[in-house]
């Protein structure tokens, strides 16, 4: 893959989110979060990127984001460890996709509602995040 773009800065450097968003949304909250997230995803131009049974793409999510939040370590023990740039690389990522897919998040996190003193921390992490999965220049 010699077309694979390396964004500026590498990895993220900020860490996870505040593992208090898990105590207080409850790892319901963060399913529930996921699974209006890929909702959103299937109405956009990047659907085809995803599995096609989106509600196990949510769970499968959800389980990264609890793990990553200080939960229980469900993504790696059904997946291994999470190496999402690598698992990711098979999919054409752009600074395009990526906005498709933040705006997607945000609104998930609008509908929940998530709560407002977590948002930015959130919304911080994913930022960085999905800079990071961008393999492809626009």
């Amino acid at each position: 893959m010699s077309d694979v773009y390396v964004p500026p800065g590498g990895p993220p450097q900020d860490g996870p989110p505040d593992p208090r968003i898990l105590q207080v949304v409850g790892e319901e909250g963060i399913r529930k979060l996921l699974s209006l997230h890929y909702k959103n995803l299937e109405e956009t131009s990047i659907r085809d990127m995803f599995a096609k049974d989106m509600e196990n793409a949510a769970q499968r999510a959800a389980d990264f984001f609890i793990q990553i939040l200080g939960g229980t370590p469900y993504y790696s023990q059904k997946n291994g460890p999470p190496r999402m740039r690598q698992r990711h690389l098979p999919f054409p990522i752009t600074e395009e996709s990526r906005q498709v897919w933040l705006d997607c998040f945000r609104q998930a996190m609008k509908d929940l509602p998530f709560p407002e003193e977590y948002r930015q921390n959130f919304d911080d992490f994913l930022e960085s995040f999905s800079a990071w999965m961008v393999n492809r220049k626009s």
